[in-house]
């Protein structure tokens, strides 16, 4: 019998032991996609949003890679800084 029939997908993730990667993952996701969007948004070019991060395009890559999930409260404050935006985190059950 699969001892995963009748749980919920982060309790599968939590015995595979992948719960908190795979959430790191798609809370990066969201997060490279809602500063492209914006940058889309506001018609901002990697270099110029660079420039207001003042930071490198290198750097603005790596925040805008969904995979790279190592990134700073200080880089994701600079990003939303740089869009005329306020950063909001939320601790959830």
């Amino acid at each position: 019998m699969n001892k995963h029939i009748g749980s919920d997908f982060d309790s599968f993730l939590a015995t595979e032991g992948t719960l908190e990667e795979t959430t790191a993952i798609a809370a990066k996701r969201v997060i490279a996609w809602q500063i492209s969007q914006e940058m889309k948004a506001q018609r901002l070019t990697k270099t110029e949003m660079a420039d207001r991060m003042k930071t490198s395009r290198a750097a603005l890559n790596r925040l805008l890679d969904a995979n790279d999930t190592s990134l700073t409260l200080a880089t994701l404050t600079s990003a939303a800084h740089a869009l005329g935006k306020r950063l909001t985190i939320t601790l959830t059950a």
